[in-house]
């Protein structure tokens, strides 16, 4: 199994542990750090990071995949506001994803993750996936990659929400993710923006945020 294989069931696996912390379903009907999600729903949207996948796997594509800079372009909601469909629906999944309650989450993600740990070993090198909710298709691995980046994006928005320490991930998780944002944040706002951002506070910009 490929490196992104692994790193993304290490990422998975501390998703479904920091969606298991009471402090979630405590405060599971309040507003989270996100604007216009509660906890509920940021938490379903953190768990639709795993429940994805075998979604994706399900759809089998022999297309030809795209890029994942392409991928981004492509997508609405990267430059969409708060109130554009693509969002609206984000949220909408998210809390419907929460709907019957913290522990149903919990164990359907915790369902979901044991059958990815026998499904993702057996998947060849080169698998695509076709994305119906795009109507385009990614290596599994770049797909992969790109849930890795949602579970550590949301589980540091849905631990700011709930008032404890962001999971600690290790450098397996987090390089590629820091990449990948990288590269979103220089094809955003260019080069010098990034390098300036990045070593001088003197001409640094407002913002360098790849989203």
């Amino acid at each position: 199994m490929g490196n992104v294989r692994e790193s993304y069931l290490l990422a998975a696996s501390s998703a479904v542990s920091l969606l298991r912390d009471p402090a979630v379903a405590a405060a599971w009907g309040k507003p989270s750090a996100l604007t216009e999600f509660t906890v509920g729903g940021l938490a379903g949207h953190l768990a639709q990071q795993v429940f994805r996948v075998p979604q994706a796997l399900e759809d089998g594509h022999d297309g030809a995949p795209i890029p994942l800079s392409e991928h981004y372009a492509r997508s609405a909601w990267v430059n969409a506001g708060l109130s554009h469909e693509s969002n609206v629906s984000i949220r909408k999944g998210g809390e419907a994803a929460a709907a019957d309650g913290p522990a149903a989450l919990v164990a359907r993600a915790q369902e979901v993750l044991d059958g990815l740990k026998q499904a993702l070993p057996a998947q060849p090198e080169d698998h695509v996936v076709y994305l119906p909710w795009t109507e385009w298709a990614l290596t599994l691995d770049d797909f992969l990659l790109t849930r890795m980046m949602e579970i550590v994006v949301h589980s540091d928005d849905l631990a700011a929400s709930v008032g404890i320490p962001t999971p600690e991930l290790p450098g397996d998780i987090i390089d590629p993710v820091v990449d990948l944002l990288a590269r979103l944040a220089v094809h955003k706002h260019g080069p010098t923006a990034v390098i300036r951002a990045l070593s001088r506070t003197e001409r640094a910009p407002a913002t360098i945020s790849a989203f």
